[in-house]
């Protein structure tokens, strides 16, 4: 018999002790040792629990109980989290969490924590929720030399961009939809200020390329900025607005970014509607794979959660190899030389001397339209610039007169 604890019994954590006690059998048979769940640690109470009795307030249960042997994390946040896992660890206890933001913050430092200790520090969930990302990365494309991950990494932001895109909503009206349904928190802004997708790129890249990336070294946008407007001339170029994660290696450093971008029609991500996540790995020997599913919710998060306990049951004493070495910003190409063709919505009195001189300031450029235009309304599509040249001539095309409203990257994915 194997011990384990949960810390948190929220949403996934009573969805990981759901499934232990329902799946008990089945998962035993697999791993060929049951696994007995001997504490909770919740600062609430559930008197209608099976397993009332096994809850705590207290993490010194957990933690001074040599019988535990894996400890699931699934509080969230960094504070407690950080402290607990690391104290586990350091205590000979395995590790299974979905916390986002504590491995993009600490993963390299926990790591290097198990490793030490011949324990294992597993973050199936953290990334796609119950899409399997993680282990596919590190065993079945790990013959690939992985050169790009593209990703829609967050699915409360796809389904508001779909409501745009399909039912022309606003974005304010969209987000109180998502709120309503249940998909956006209250306070929404680690998703529409691209955080969590942010942490999402920043674990991947990590693995992938061997290097910690901290999310304050990654620029991100949100989908605050985007408009009915910039839905429509995504369109009329070819495509939709999604937001999107990506990391490539460029010149021997990671290019790393969050931001919305125009994504063509033809490519895979350009449907993936709804609270739908999708994941594009782009392998040498494997070519484009495209992993996708729901990235959130009780039960599909709690399996990936409960898979990544198996797999410590399975490797007591023997590590599953998942590392990566620490790293400071100096690994990261720095977000002025990444380059990208931009679409540009500008307001201008005399439109068509307006694009004469986005041609001289970007470059040749491509002008788009739309049905029902505003009379000094300007849109384009400028060449590919590093964003440095973008805002230089952002500034010389503004000298004509006009001004840039908005401006959106457009993906090559």
């Amino acid at each position: 018999m194997i011990q384990v604890a949960v810390m948190g019994h929220g949403v996934v954590g009573s969805g990981v002790t759901e499934i232990l006690l329902k799946h008990s059998e089945e998962i035993a048979k697999k791993v060929q040792e049951e696994i007995y769940i001997k504490k909770v640690l919740d600062l609430r109470e559930f008197p209608d629990s099976p397993i009332a009795d096994r809850f705590t307030k207290n993490f010194d249960d957990i933690i001074n109980d040599d019988e535990i042997k894996v400890v699931v994390e699934v509080m969230g946040g960094l504070n407690p989290a950080y402290d607990f896992v690391k104290k586990c660890l350091e205590n000979g206890k395995s590790v299974v969490t979905s916390n986002k933001e504590l491995v993009a913050a600490k993963g390299a430092e926990l790591l290097k924590i198990a490793d030490e200790n011949n324990l294992n520090f597993l973050f199936e969930a953290s990334v796609g929720g119950g899409i399997p990302i993680i282990r596919p990365l590190n065993q079945c494309l790990a013959a690939n030399e992985v050169r790009e991950i593209d990703g829609i990494l967050n699915g409360t932001t796809n389904f508001i961009l779909a409501k745009m895109i399909k039912d022309s909503m606003s974005f304010e009206d969209a987000l109180a939809l998502a709120q309503q349904k249940g998909y956006a928190e209250r306070n929404p802004a680690a998703d529409i200020e691209g955080h969590d997708a942010c942490r999402k790129i920043c674990i991947l890249a990590s693995l992938v390329f061997g290097r910690h990336v901290y999310p304050d070294s990654v620029h991100t946008e949100g989908i605050t900025k985007v408009t009915l407007t910039d839905v429509e001339y995504a369109s009329a170029w070819g495509g939709v607005i999604k937001l999107i994660g990506s990391v490539k290696l460029t010149d021997g450093k990671q290019e790393i970014i969050v931001a919305p971008m125009f994504v063509s029609e033809e490519s895979q991500l350009s449907s993936v509607d709804g609270v739908f996540n999708a994941i594009l790995v782009k392998g040498d020997s494997t070519g484009d794979v495209v992993f996708y599913g729901k990235g959130a919710g009780k039960l599909p998060t709690a399996s990936a959660v409960v898979a990544d306990v198996m797999d410590c049951v399975k490797h007591q004493n023997k590590r599953r190899y998942i590392f990566w070495e620490d790293a400071d910003s100096s690994n990261i190409l720095p977000f002025e030389e990444t380059k990208y063709s931009m679409y540009v919505l500008a307001n201008a009195d005399d439109t068509d001397s307006a694009f004469a001189a986005a041609n001289e300031a970007f470059g040749e450029s491509k002008k788009l339209s739309r049905t029902n235009s505003e009379k000094n309304e300007l849109a384009f599509v400028t060449p590919v610039l590093t964003f440095a040249d973008f805002e230089k001539a952002v500034e010389k095309f503004e000298q004509s007169g006009a001004k840039v409203i908005t401006n959106i990257r457009i993906a090559v994915i």
